[in-house]
């Protein structure tokens, strides 16, 4: 498994390109603010071709560039259909404050985007990711789950320490409790979280420091295996 990733542009957003091997096909996650050049950089180091662009959320950190990396390659990107709106409207995911920052910036849908589903599996690249739909961060925030290497890209659902805000529109505290109850403390302790910002973490290692995890744990329910 080859997972390579850098932090985008002022909002230091996780960019990953994910693929079995090098010299392979890939994925690429969350394509942020100038992302294009860092992307087109670890394609070439790693001799990868890409064949679509995986969204975690609308938020405009996480989809600035993904217009240009889908139209470079004529790959598709998938992203749920509750954040779709956001790919050609970047300021709907903003409060008014910040809206007004952002209303100058024209964002545009790629040419072919298609929606991802709860529990759906992404058969790309020669990868397997199960979709786990986590609103809360957003109403389409999704996290992407690589089973069977125990890899999960959080997008801002959950970080090291953290979780994502709830405060902006489309975002729900309790809801994003509920996310993290039934998609993240099921998992096993081992699973390697790969968040939308800052550095990588464990779920065991959340479970046991991370206060919203706590806080989320009377949502989980009887303790299930997977």
């Amino acid at each position: 498994m080859l997972i390579a990733g850098f932090p985008a542009g002022a909002f230091q957003t996780n960019c990953y390109v994910v693929a079995p091997a090098a010299g392979e096909e890939c994925v690429i996650v969350d394509p942020g603010q100038d992302a294009a050049d860092g992307v087109d950089e670890l394609l070439r180091e790693h001799r990868l071709k890409p064949v679509a662009v995986l969204l975690t959320h609308g938020h405009l950190d996480h989809v600035w560039s993904v217009a240009p990396v889908c139209g470079a390659r004529d790959v598709p990107a998938w992203i749920h259909p509750e954040d779709r709106h956001l790919l050609s409207d970047p300021a709907a995911g903003w409060s008014d404050t910040s809206a007004e920052l952002f209303g100058g910036i024209t964002l545009s849908e790629p040419d072919d985007v298609r929606e991802l589903s709860d529990g759906a599996v992404l058969k790309l690249a020669g990868l397997e990711l199960v979709v786990d739909h986590t609103p809360g961060h957003t109403r389409g925030s999704v996290s992407f789950r690589l089973p069977g290497d125990q890899i999960m890209f959080s997008g801002d659902l959950l970080f090291a320490g953290s979780i994502g805000r709830s405060d902006l529109p489309g975002g729900d505290y309790p809801t994003i409790l509920r996310s993290l109850a039934t998609k993240c403390l099921p998992l096993p302790d081992d699973t390697v979280v790969l968040p939308g910002h800052g550095p990588q973490t464990t779920i065991g290692r959340e479970r046991s420091s991370n206060p919203y995890l706590k806080e989320a744990a009377p949502h989980a329910g009887p303790t299930r295996g997977i």
